[in-house]
């Protein structure tokens, strides 16, 4: 332990200061960049053609809490749909910013397809995409051209997958005539972090203003991720989405993500996130948002849904009974969220623990603003129940999950109505 008199610091490191970009739909006004929060983006796998189907999931992906989410504009088809969706959701009372996701054919869908410009909050262009060669300069100018028109952001996504090979040999040849040459991973950075910056520059010169620009430069490494943002970090003031690229299935993408993340944003590197998990067949597209949230939320960043403390289990607890009451709690709180948030201002903040024995289950229940404490192997039957840090109940019977969920609801009825 250190002898200092000064306390040992926590927490995050302040955000890198950036500039602001409004994404706006309606009265829905989200702010990017600056002191605003960090903001939880995803993206649908539905073909946007499927107008029905993609509002559909839309839908779901705002409510699990997405407060932007973007959409695959491939073709004239799916840029017909985006005036529909956005008409549909409009009707569903969904005022989530939709962001149009182009490559190759995006100078062509934006200016034959105005009504998708217009209903679009915002433009996702990949500057290793918009064409080759003499081509390039013109389409990237008619994507930016639309952009400064119907005065939408723009995120400049670079990606090491789809790199403009034209600037990458520039930076090669660059590299080769140095006295001591940089490493191939070097030249990679230099070269996606380039590409990004002076695409940046390019789209104000073509009219587009400095406060509509975002920068992306994804990769799949996680190492490579923390290098590419520190660097971009230092060299540009534009705002900056994260997100590890094919982060991979399961636990893999999660962990993956998890660890590049965390690293840049408690440097104060990031404003937008977006979790890129592989969906598993037959997997909820939501659980991308839920672990971008929950990356914010365990860091300290932001708050979205009351959090469940509960215990590993051991040798103590053989029973499931803590496990299924952690998982049924979890379940009620996000599932109640989207109208809780609305009713109960301050609810996110809440914790919540369910414990599985005798050991640490009191005392990490009196901690939290409701807790239970499960009996473990060997233990009388019986559940206290902590408010507060004050016993207020002792459940028992085959009913404990029900009524641990009505102490629930009427705690949340008592400290957060907006009368309260």
């Amino acid at each position: 332990m250190s002898s200092s008199n000064n306390p040992i610091p926590s927490g995050p490191l302040a955000r890198r200061a950036s500039r602001r970009v409004l994404v706006q739909h309606g009265e829905r006004k989200i702010w990017v960049g600056g002191d605003a929060p960090v903001v939880v983006q995803s993206m649908t796998n539905t073909d946007t053609a499927d107008a029905v189907g993609t509002a559909i999931q839309i839908k779901e992906l705002a409510r699990a809490g997405s407060e932007l989410v973007r959409l695959t504009v491939d073709r004239p088809e799916a840029a017909a749909a985006v005036p529909y969706i956005r008409d549909q959701l409009d009707k569903m009372g969904i005022d989530v910013p939709l962001v149009g996701d182009f490559h190759y054919n995006g100078h062509t869908l934006l200016t034959e397809y105005p009504d998708c410009a217009a209903a679009l909050s915002k433009y996702r262009i990949n500057p290793g995409n918009v064409g080759k060669g003499a081509k390039r300069d013109t389409q990237f100018a008619q994507m930016i051209e639309v952009a400064a028109k119907y005065d939408k952001p723009v995120r400049i996504g670079v990606n090491w997958g789809s790199l403009d090979q034209a600037l990458l040999a520039r930076i090669m040849d660059e590299n080769a005539a140095r006295e001591h040459p940089w490493t191939a991973q070097a030249v990679m950075y230099e070269a996606l972090i380039t590409s990004a910056i002076e695409n940046a520059v390019r789209a104000e010169e073509l009219g587009l203003a400095r406060d509509k620009i975002i920068l992306s430069c994804k990769v799949s490494g996680v190492q490579d991720l923390i290098a590419v943002y520190r660097e971009l970090g230092k060299r540009c003031d534009y705002p900056l989405h994260l997100g590890l690229t094919e982060a991979g299935m399961g636990s893999k993408g999660i962990v993956a993500s998890t660890a590049a993340l965390s690293v840049l944003l408690q440097e104060g590197i990031g404003d937008t996130i977006r979790i890129s998990l592989t969906p598993e067949p037959g997997g909820d597209r939501t659980k991308e948002v839920v672990v971008g949230q929950e990356i914010l939320q365990t860091m300290g960043l932001r708050k979205f849904t009351p959090m469940v403390i509960a215990c590993p289990g051991c040798g103590r607890t053989t029973s499931t009974v803590f496990q299924e009451l952690a998982d049924d709690i979890q379940c009620y709180l996000r599932e109640q969220m989207p109208e809780w948030k609305k009713t109960f201002p301050g609810v996110e903040a809440m914790n919540v623990a369910v414990m599985g024995c005798i050991v640490n289950g009191p005392g990490e229940s009196k901690h939290a603003n409701i807790g239970i404490s499960l009996p473990g192997t060997g233990e009388s039957p019986a559940a206290p129940v902590f408010v507060d840090g004050e016993k207020v109940a002792t459940l028992r019977g085959d009913n404990i999950v029900g009524e641990f969920q009505a102490i629930v609801l009427e705690y949340v009825k008592k400290n957060y109505s907006k009368a309260a």
